[in-house]
Parts: structure tokens; C-alpha cells; sequence
């Protein structure tokens, strides 16, 4: 499913709910914003306490996704993602893959945080459809980032694994095609999505002709 999922899809934005706070737009605004602009994948990440607000609020965008044809990722909660009918993706702390399986069912897209060589071998005895591999650069957008790889590393590292990989952490639109060629089959985008003008669309679509 992860290779089927990642054949044309090589711009993954990540929808930072405190980083579209601080920008002055909520999550639904700046999910429309970006859907708009093309992207065919959304992953929904709020690191806080995921109260009945913040759940319509995610309804909504699920919703959305629909709408575009786009696949729709919770981040960290098995739960809700089994309650959204979305795709799911895990970190090294939460639920493992093969624990979180048991939530979202056999169907569901799961994706899967590593941070070094260790963890992307660990990953290949878990059933993840798509595994992330960051930090490349340094980020702004985690309280407590893992050591930075570099582009280097991803190169070296990409031969290890078969499954789609997505490269995160720092990524801009001046180095994301150092990534791209060093072997990553997406660009997850944070930090990078929220200009300083505020317009969202214009920058998402200018991820989306980067990426092609």
C-alpha cells in the first residue's frame, strides 16, 4: 500500500497546530488554504490535549480531505484516526506499528518515525507503510529534536529500506531538492508552510510545482 500511496505523492505538509496559531490562522483555514493549492496528502498534528474541539476541528478537515481526493494522516492517535477513517502516523514514543494495528485495522495507512540507522532497521519488523526519516536539518518545530543527519546520511542511509521514505525536519524550498535527490520519495513540509505575508495557498502551491 505505501508504494501505491507515494508513486506521485513527493510533497507531504504537515498541518503544525501551534505553528498555525502563531501564525494567526486555525487549522481548518490553513488545511482549506493548502488543499487548495493541490497537495494530495495532510497530516494533522497536534502535540496537546486532544479535546472535543480540537476533534470537530479535525473532523473538518477530514472532511476536507475528502472533498479533494487527499489522504488524510492523524498524527500519534491510533484512536482518533480509527474514529476519522485516516491514515495514521507514529513516532518512536507512541503506540508501535504493530500495536497500533490492532486499532486502526488491517487497511489503514500506517507511517512510521526513525531518526538513525538503528531505528529504520528496527522498523523493518513492524508493518508500516511508509517510514520518515529526520531529522535532515535543524528544526524549529520540536521542543527536543534528534541529532541532525544532513542529506549525506539520508543518501547513505535510503538503501536500507524498500518502503517509501519521507525526509522531515528543516526542509525548505531551497534545500528540498538535495533531499529529493539523495533518495527520499517525499518532503514532509512544516515550518515552511507558513509565510511571513500569511498567504498559505501561494506557498503550498509553490511547493507543489517544486515537487512536481
Amino acid at each position: 500500500m505505501g508504494l501505491k500511496l507515494f508513486y506521485p505523492i513527493r510533497f507531504y505538509p504537515v498541518l503544525d497546530t501551534e505553528a498555525a496559531w502563531r501564525r494567526g490562522t486555525g487549522p481548518t483555514a490553513a488545511a482549506a488554504a493548502i488543499l487548495e493549492a493541490g497537495a494530495r496528502i495532510l497530516q494533522f498534528r497536534h502535540k496537546g490535549f486532544f479535546s472535543r474541539e480540537l476533534f470537530e476541528e479535525a473532523q473538518e478537515v477530514a472532511g476536507l480531505c475528502r472533498q479533494a481526493g487527499a489522504v488524510f494522516v492523524i498524527n500519534d492517535r491510533a484512536d482518533i484516526a480509527r474514529l476519522l477513517h485516516a491514515a495514521l502516523h507514529v513516532g518512536q514514543e507512541d503506540l508501535s506499528p504493530s500495536d497500533a494495528r490492532l486499532v486502526v485495522g488491517a487497511e489503514a495507512v500506517i507511517g512510521f518515525s526513525t531518526h538513525n540507522e538503528a531505528q529504520l532497521l528496527a522498523a523493518a519488523a513492524e508493518p508500516a507503510d511508509y517510514l520518515a526519516l529526520g531529522p535532515i536539518f535543524g528544526t524549529m518545530t520540536k521542543l527536543n529534536p534528534d541529532p541532525v543527519l544532513g542529506a549525506e546520511e539520508l543518501r547513505r542511509l535510503r538503501p536500507l529500506t524498500e518502503r517509501p521514505l519521507v525526509a522531515i525536519g528543516g526542509i525548505t524550498r531551497a534545500n528540498a531538492g538535495a533531499v529529493l535527490d539523495a533518495g527520499a520519495d517525499a518532503v514532509a513540509v512544516v515550518g515552511d508552510l507558513f509565510p511571513e505575508d500569511g498567504n498559505i495557498r501561494a506557498r503550498a502551491e509553490e511547493w507543489v510545482r517544486l515537487c512536481g
